[in-house]
């Protein structure tokens, strides 16, 4: 109970729970293609049983992240790689995998947990990231998310096309979760303790970067798009 009444509980729960929503939307397109050519009674099943399978493996692997982020130097890695990952969100790279689709149910749901695990690194590591090694803030986080990944991947995409502001606030959280990150790195909690003022700086600095970086560059995509198809006629 004392847990449940911390500021601080809550607050991470959050970062958990907005973090799986804005990278489980490519989840949608996966169920979708693996399920496109199964009879309607079949796709339910594909749909529950591969989320079901694809999201326990996760919670593996998120727990395998977790302890690696307690080894010198990983956390800094970890940082860098969710700032790209930020940046990637607003950018447009999606890193959706091709797929067919399928007519057995058993190769649809193979296909779900496979590409869903292919296309997760950039989930485990937010995820893992703030929880900050509290292990039943993680369960917590991640068994509130299932519902939200399996049932609500549709209305989700929809919101994200119809509200942009969506994306740039979970590339924006992204970059300030990569910010803590890196303040808690063991090789740097020494210095980190005579320059506390960092604690205020690092976050939003990280929450910044990501979203004028991954604008500049979709801007500059955007750009570039229409050049490369007149060359191309």
């Amino acid at each position: 109970m004392e847990l449940l009444s911390s500021p601080e509980f809550w607050l991470a729960l959050s970062q958990i729970i907005l973090i799986n929503i804005v990278l489980s939307g490519d989840n949608a397109v996966v169920i979708a293609l693996a399920c496109r050519s199964l009879p309607a009674r079949q796709q339910k099943k594909a749909i529950v049983f591969g989320s079901v399978g694809a999201i326990v493996l996760r919670v593996v692997l998120t727990f395998f992240a977790v302890y690696l982020l307690t080894l010198p130097y990983l956390k800094l890695i970890g940082a860098a790689l969710l700032l790209w990952i930020g940046v990637g969100l607003l950018k447009g790279d999606d890193g959706d995998e091709e797929m067919e689709g399928h007519t057995g149910l058993a190769a649809a749901i193979k296909t779900i947990i496979v590409a869903d695990l292919v296309m997760s690194l950039d989930n485990v590591i937010g995820v893992a990231a703030a929880a900050k090694g509290n292990v039943p803030l993680l369960v917590f986080g991640l068994v509130i998310s299932i519902p939200l990944i399996i049932f609500g991947s549709q209305i989700i995409l929809k919101l994200m096309g119809r509200f942009p502001i969506i994306i740039t606030a979970g590339a924006a959280l992204l970059g300030w979760v990569a910010g803590e990150m890196a303040l808690t790195d063991p090789s740097v909690t020494g210095w980190m303790e005579t320059h506390h003022f960092m604690h205020n700086v690092l976050p939003p600095v990280g929450a910044v970067l990501v979203v004028a970086l991954g604008l500049w560059l979709a801007k500059r995509a955007a750009q570039q798009a229409p050049s490369t198809v007149d060359q191309a006629a």
